[in-house]
């Protein structure tokens, strides 16, 4: 992304999208019980609040009433359906894990199968985005948690904390295309959670050969764990080489996720926040995912940029969207065209 000497300008910005993540699927529902949902009726509440407070993106996990997370798609049918009805500005982006809470002590945490989650694809209603990852990565959540971060919880369980420490993320070339292709026949739109450069690349990789067109939903995700880690260098660099046309958001955990959200803000990205992100707000004060939402509305008031309604976020997310073939994507992104036959030299649209 090109930044220019007026970039941080807020009157040059786009307007503010906040991505509420507040059913946090790797938490019991007691380490924080007034802000882990349960039943259907508190999802729903949930949803509600975090889009009153300005959050215009909800990333979706669903619960079961023993506290694990769901893996019945009619549990997430039930709940887009009222979801569409109880905040229908909002944009509902299922989560594509499903869920890899352990199924019970000391068991594996990992990601349900391939054929599973396919049938994101076939939800009803339809969400307007499912979240895909690109490339088998590690995905150990536990590696940049302090003593504080758990104290309390349930991960400080060690049969616990070592099954999400061994977590790792199925992603390889073979289920990502047939998931893209899914995705975009069923008119879901795609939001890529990527870890590293090498993952963009992937991404801009599959552009090319008309694997993916449609607009480029990126979320950096700097928890460590075999992902960058949240510091500026891993951050600047990974914005760097985002295509201008892409729509991007900063992702961390724990307490780096105010610092990081807080310059987003500032350089006219975009936010993510939530329980499944962090459950603190200073250290040793748990902070529900609407506060934290509140919090991000007056950092960006103080910097005087405005947040994104419901239908204003649909327009900066081009929710609907979709490229003819490959040149058209990669001139509406702003990656730099296909090489033709017999050209030399660096290529550049016309």
């Amino acid at each position: 992304m090109h930044f220019h000497d007026d970039s941080l300008f807020p009157e040059n910005q786009e307007k503010l999208v906040i991505t509420a993540a507040p059913y946090g699927p790797e938490w019991e529902p007691e380490d924080f019980r007034e802000d882990l949902p349960l039943t259907m009726d508190e999802h729903v509440q949930q949803a509600v609040d975090c889009y009153n407070a300005g959050a215009t993106v909800l990333h979706i996990h669903v619960r079961e009433l023993d506290g694990k997370g769901s893996k019945r798609l009619s549990k997430f049918n039930e709940l887009l359906g009222r979801l569409r009805e109880a905040v229908p500005d909002m944009i509902l982006q299922v989560g594509g894990s499903i869920s890899f809470a352990p199924e019970g002590e000391g068991a594996d945490a990992k990601w349900l199968s391939d054929d599973t989650r396919h049938m994101l694809a076939e939800l009803d209603p339809a969400p307007d985005q499912v979240t895909i990852a690109i490339n088998t990565n590690q995905m150990n959540i536990m590696e940049l948690m302090t003593e504080d971060d758990i104290a309390g919880t349930s991960l400080a369980r060690p049969a616990v904390a070592e099954a999400y420490r061994e977590m790792y993320v199925p992603a390889g070339p073979a289920w990502v295309e047939e998931h893209l292709k899914r995705l975009q026949a069923a008119g879901i739109q795609p939001h890529f959670q990527l870890a590293n450069i090498p993952q963009l690349e992937t991404v801009e990789r599959l552009i090319r050969r008309g694997v993916y067109t449609g607009p480029l939903m990126v979320t950096w995700v700097g928890i460590g764990g075999g992902f960058d880690g949240p510091n500026p260098y891993n951050m600047m660099e990974f914005i760097r080489r985002v295509p201008d046309g892409a729509v991007l958001t900063l992702e961390t955990l724990m307490r780096s996720v105010l610092p990081v959200n807080a310059m987003a803000i500032a350089m006219g990205l975009h936010t993510r926040c939530g329980n499944e992100d962090t459950i603190w707000g200073r250290k040793g004060a748990k902070l529900t995912s609407v506060q934290q939402i509140e919090q991000l509305v007056r950092i960006a008031g103080e910097l005087g940029r405005e947040v994104a309604t419901g239908k204003e976020a649909r327009e900066i997310y081009k929710i609907g969207e979709r490229y003819a073939d490959a040149d058209e994507t990669l001139a509406k992104i702003g990656f730099a065209p296909n090489r033709k036959p017999g050209q030399v030299g660096f290529t550049h649209h016309a």
